[in-house]
């Protein structure tokens, strides 16, 4: 029953609540408002009215107490109910009577009344003791006229907003409902009307938006696929970009957009999965170069970029035969060891008939993102490959602009908004643009070159394969249970399917045949144990059907299975000699399979659909000869290979696919237990097997160079954001680079150190007898007390040789690539690290100390190595001079080791305090000075005092004169300013080297860290160190004075 309708005497009081509800106080005209407020309530009431006509004003005489006002013609007065109370007395509030007159007052309305006020001390006649006159009586029509203004001001005031907010805002939060946004009759009746308009304004303000730009619009397969490819324009997207998307923390490196980590804590979830389970990554980002021709012009060609002396080559037997996957170091040609390019991996595809010189040899190349341009270019160089031919390989279509976006048809109207449904349009359907091209190359760049001379093609397949990677014992085992072997076309299959290459294969006997080995091979995997147990580099060439076929209902956990593998001699002589040469053939090597694999692929709607018409729902999708048939190719990566340790450790296997199946077999995976890692996983399993990680931990490779720069500006940034109070002062830890490592420095002061100790021991030896390498005369670690005579003398030959430094605020010193001397010994003066096998093996067994006390510090090494003399020193120095050695430390004790902390040489009495207490940590740096304190101080007060002088003058004055001072770099509080100083001997402890990888290992459960130390300063140290204590070092993070003692080792 709905209320009877309120008389229109109550429309009065209705506008006065409505107005207290919204000013939050009784709202009073003019005439009556209080005429005493604190400054407070002044400025609380000036706001609420600053949007009131402008005849509404207020009076002057602002005090802080309210007063009782009158309105014209008598009446009652509206009486304060708050009162004040003075020296604990409390006191009426006073009072002052005023009266309004109009422009033209009546004479007979005036009269001869006083009105008394109670003041303090008693009863006064008026506010200043004078009498004022009021009017006996009132005139209607003068009155209604004198009111007329202020009630059209009252009722401005309620039907007009004095904020932003909307009316069901102004209600106190007890009367709120979530639904008054937008159900008006939510609201009390007396803001429903003004709350209506608000509705009606607000829709008109909305942007009308067309038709096709709806929700439904944008999920459409078309569209979205079209926006997609608008979006990366600069970063390409990999095919499980979606499902990382929703997962991962992405950012964009090298051209792509990767998933970095994941939005949940998994650091020790994903070490454990390495360890005990298995780890998945999408490695589709790395590129392959395939080179065609013949052997012996691919050998011929490669054979000067490469050398014997780091390892195997493109010529090793295994990997020639196409049995095994290579790694090897990619240099400039003839320039070993210096000038490297970076590492690679590479696959040979198997011979069909061995022995023929006439066949054509396929090579496969894979490297990062990072060193693909350069090594293209440096084997179109050896190759002798400049005329550019046609590719055979499917060019994607370059990315639409808004206009050519806005060009393309349009969805039909009467599709939008309605369900879509799936319609059979035989062979004039249009396959949908998937595919997307390559982020490291140009659009319009070519994808093969020719040579005449030497007939080799380079073709660029990046992005045209996607390669998985499973890190982890069971990694073998859930491949087994997602991927299943492709069934054989029998003669009764006679019906037309799009997979023509599979069905013409099986009419072959003989691949038929080997098809049967292949899966007989790959069902043994099943029940080993672990990856490891495999030869390091197994290929092994498999086809196989749709995954989705065979998806579970939900996640699983797979184990391996003993019962696959009963039959022991086929797996004892898989473990020794690894899958024989002819499994390892694949029709993923050609291209023209793969694309057909690729564009006839059932899409999953399509799946879906046949899913759903099951007679029995959950059963077991059978496809038959219209089945999908995938070529593979599956590489067992060995995993941790250096070092006595955990061998094995990290080792799983990576799998090759045409595109356009990513997803198919990315979820697969995981509903198997996979566990899905990053760029971070990756970081982690590398530092984890002790190998250098790509590109960080190249410092003489042109992309090793490029990402410390990047890295050092982005540091130096994230520094400087904060305040001088909350940041480390480097200068006063006595740390030069925290950002970088000067490795060009580094060397160069090793050697300026090595020669100026020569120069002392010749002068100091008047016959000239040389003295020997022995830590009793040579001691390489001085006390701290004798380490500002070496810097001096140190300094003083640096001082001689003119070579430029780099700043530190600007430019990492590291990268800036000086030479040593000019003209034909500049070459061998450049940066290289060592990675000679022999010389690591010589190395690593001197690092090692020598067991039992009575034996000398010169002893013979185990494996039939050089002992530790002078002469082999110099032999390995006069080959790699000024050369970093790769190295891994371990701390004694408590801590876990940063970035750029430093490498020392433990002093003499370090090692006597380690001796004396086992528990001792090591020594402390005692603090520097900053010089550049003042400096600074003195600069920025310069600053000020010039601001303060140009305040007068023009902006195109002050812009004018700025632009000379914008090319100065201030110098940064903190940091070191200007030419970096003898960086060996800076501190109280030597300097050795930089780490560029550390953290706490859950391997081992102690601080583990990776970095390069120099080679001249290795050697001294080994030679001035005691044989029992051979191989401690010192480490420094770069925010702290205390040294911590660690083992360093060195891996091959």
């Amino acid at each position: 029953m709905r209320r009877p309708a309120r008389s229109a005497s109550t429309s009065f009081w209705r506008l006065w609540r409505s107005l207290v509800i919204l000013t939050g106080e009784p709202w009073l005209p003019p005439s009556v408002r209080p005429a005493e407020m604190s400054n407070a309530k002044e400025r609380k009431h000036a706001k609420k009215m600053r949007n009131q006509p402008t005849n509404v004003t207020l009076s002057s005489g602002f005090v802080a107490d309210r007063s009782v006002k009158h309105h014209n013609g008598g009446g009652k007065p509206f009486r304060a109910q708050k009162q004040e109370s003075f020296s604990g007395a409390s006191r009426q509030r006073q009072t002052r009577m005023t009266h309004y007159s109009p422009s033209e007052p009546d004479v007979n309305e005036q009269s001869s009344s006083k009105v008394v006020f109670k003041k303090k001390g008693g009863w006064k006649a008026g506010p200043e003791g004078a009498s004022q006159e009021i009017p006996k009586y009132i005139t209607a029509s003068t009155f209604a006229q004198a009111r007329a203004a202020e009630i059209s001001a009252m009722l401005r005031a309620v039907t007009q907003k004095s904020s932003n907010s909307l009316v069901f805002q102004t209600l106190p939060r007890h009367m709120r409902r979530r639904a008054m946004s937008h159900n008006v009759k939510r609201l009390p009746r007396r803001l429903q009307e003004m709350a209506q308009k608000e509705a009606e304004k607000a829709v008109h303000q909305k942007k009308e938006h067309s038709k096709n730009k709806c929700h439904k619009a944008r999920r459409c397969h078309i569209n979205r696929v079209l926006e997609f490819n608008r979006r990366q324009k600069k970063n390409i997207w990999l095919e499980t970009h979606i499902w990382h998307a929703k997962r991962f923390h992405m950012v964009k490196k090298w051209g792509y957009c990767l998933g970095e980590r994941p939005t949940v804590k998994s650091h020790r979830a994903c070490y454990r999965a390495m360890t005990n389970r298995c780890l998945l990554q999408d490695l589709s980002y790395y590129c392959c170069l395939e080179l065609k021709g013949k052997e012996e012009e691919i050998l011929k060609a490669l054979s000067p970029m490469c050398s014997i002396d780091t390892g195997l080559t493109f010529a090793a037997v295994h990997c020639l035969s196409g049995k095994r996957q290579g790694s090897l170091m990619l240099y400039r040609a003839n320039k070993y060891p210096r000038e490297v390019l970076g590492p690679v991996t590479f696959i040979w595809k198997s011979e069909r008939n061995p022995g023929d010189p006439s066949e054509s040899r396929q090579l496969w190349i894979w490297l990062h993102p990072t060193l693909k341009q350069d090594i293209l270019e440096e084997i179109k160089v050896v190759c002798q490959c400049t005329e550019p031919t046609k590719s055979t390989v499917c060019i994607p279509d370059p990315l639409l602009t808004p206009n050519q976006e806005k060009s393309q048809p349009k969805l039909p109207d009467e599709k939008i908004g309605k369900k879509r449904k799936w319609k059979d349009d035989g062979e004039n359907a249009k396959p949908i643009k998937k595919f997307i091209g390559d982020a490291t190359r140009d659009p319009h760049q070519l994808y093969s070159w020719s040579s005449p001379t030497t007939g080799i093609l380079i073709s660029d397949l990046t992005m045209e394969m996607n390669r998985f990677r499973l890190i982890g014992p069971l990694s073998h085992s859930i491949l087994t249970e997602a991927v299943k072997a492709a069934a054989v076309h029998t003669e009764e299959d006679t019906e037309d399917t799009p997979h023509r290459w599979w069905t013409e294969t099986c009419k072959n006997p003989d691949s038929v045949s080997l098809h049967h080995r292949q899966e007989a091979i790959f069902a043994l995997l099943g029940g080993i144990t672990s990856p490891a147990e495999i030869p390091a580099g197994t290929i092994l060439g498999l086809t196989v059907g749709d995954p989705r076929v065979n998806l579970p209902q939900k996640r699983s956990k797979v184990l391996p299975n003993p019962e696959k593998c009963q039959d022991n001699e086929k797996v004892r002589q898989l473990l020794l000699e690894g899958v024989p040469v002819e499994c390892t053939h694949s029709f993923i090597w050609n291209q023209a399979i793969s694309k057909s694999v690729s564009e006839n692929k059932i899409s999953d709607q399509d799946l879906n659909r046949k899913r759903s018409e099951l007679l029995v729902p959950g059963s077991q999708l059978v496809l038959g000869p219209h089945e999908s048939k995938i070529p593979l190719l599956l590489i067992q990566q060995p995993g941790k290979v250096t070092g006595d340790d955990r061998r094995g450790w990290g080792s799983g296997w990576d799998v090759l696919l045409p595109k356009g199946w990513g997803m198919a077999f990315w979820i697969p995976l995981i509903y198997r237990g996979a566990r899905v890692g990053g760029l971070k996983e990756a970081i982690m399993h590398s530092q984890y097997k002790r190998s250098p990680y790509i590109p960080g931990d190249f410092p003489d490779c042109p992309a090793g160079i490029l990402f410390a720069e990047e890295q050092a500006k982005n540091l130096l940034e994230k520094y400087k954001r904060r305040p001088p109070a909350k940041r480390p002062n480097y200068v006063k830890l006595g740390t030069l680079a925290p950002f970088c490592c000067p490795w060009e420095q580094l060397t160069r002061d090793w050697e300026s150190r090595a020669q100026a100790q020569e120069e002392s021991s010749v002068a100091s030896s008047p016959s000239g007898e040389e003295r020997d390498w022995r830590g009793d005369e040579l001691p390489c670690a001085p006390t701290p007390e004798k380490t500002r005579q070496v810097s001096d003398a140190v300094g003083t030959l640096l001082h001689a040789c003119s070579e430029p430094t780099g700043r530190m605020d600007t430019e990492c010193p590291a990268q800036t690539g000086i030479e040593w001397a000019a003209g034909q010994d500049a070459a061998r003066r450049r940066l290289c690290v060592l990675r000679s096998r022999a010389s690591l093996k010589q190395l690593s067994a001197w690092c090692g100390p020598s067991s039992g006390n009575g034996r000398a510090a010169r002893q013979i090494p185990s494996r039939g190595q050089q002992e530790l003399t002078r002469e082999a020193c110099l032999s390995l120095l006069g080959r790699f001079p000024r050369a970093l050695v790769w190295v891994s430390l371990s701390l004694l004790r408590k801590g876990s080791p940063e970035p750029h902390a430093m490498i020392c040489v433990p002093a003499k009495e370090d090692f006597l305090q380690l001796k004396q207490d086992r528990l001792y940590y090591g020594p402390q740096e005692p603090k520097h000075s900053d010089p550049f304190k003042s400096k600074i101080r003195k600069q920025k007060e310069k600053k000020k005092l010039e601001k303060r002088q140009n305040q007068g003058h023009t902006v195109s004055e002050g812009l004018e004169a700025g632009h000379p001072k914008a090319e100065h770099q201030a110098p940064t509080l903190g940091l070191w300013s200007g030419p970096l100083p003898d960086v060996t001997s800076h501190c109280s402890r030597v300097l050795l080297g930089f780490v560029t990888q550390g953290d706490f290992s859950m391997a081992v459960g102690c601080g583990e860290a990776l970095g390069f130390v120099s080679l001249t300063g290795l050697l001294e140290m080994l030679c001035s160190q005691p044989a029992g204590e051979r191989g401690l070092v010192l480490l420094r993070p770069p925010a702290s004075l205390q040294y911590r003692f660690a083992r360093i080792a060195i891996e091959v």
